[in-house]
């Protein structure tokens, strides 16, 4: 009888040694936004003509990342995560001077931005008529 209170007891204490800082974390601990969590939010953004990103192969390419903070190869990181954060993360909201005079030469551009924002995976494409269209319809989100 001994024998089985001591195997008891040792089971216990190894029960408790082992399990126990397991479940420590769970019951006392910040909340998620306390504790500096973020949905991750990077993106590759690509430049290329043609009509379609299929077809075109990409002549520019940046990253892009917004949390915690902006950072990438993007030229201008904290204005396009401004401004894609003022769009509520929609693509087609980043549009600039629509009035703007280009030629209507056709030499079209495409654009993508690959990858996820704000926890969520985004696909974009667009093409533009020519470099001077996309330069003069979106924001400088696009501009690498």
């Amino acid at each position: 009888m001994r024998n089985t209170a001591r195997w008891a007891a040792t089971l216990g204490l190894t029960a408790t040694a082992v399990c126990g800082p397991l479940t420590a974390p769970a019951l006392a601990g910040p909340a998620p936004a306390a504790a500096g969590l973020y949905a991750p939010s990077a993106l590759v953004l690509t430049v290329g003509h043609g009509v379609a990103a299929a077809n075109a192969a990409p002549e520019r390419a940046v990253t892009l990342s917004c949390a915690p903070a902006p950072s990438g190869t993007h030229p201008a990181a904290t204005e396009a995560c401004a401004e894609l954060r003022g769009a509520d993360g929609d693509f087609t909201a980043l549009t600039a001077n629509d009035r703007a005079a280009c030629t209507r030469e056709y030499n079209p551009v495409v654009v993508t931005a690959q990858g996820v924002w704000q926890g969520r995976r985004v696909s974009y494409e667009r093409a533009y008529a020519n470099e001077c269209v996309k330069n003069a319809s979106v924001t400088s989100f696009f501009a690498f």
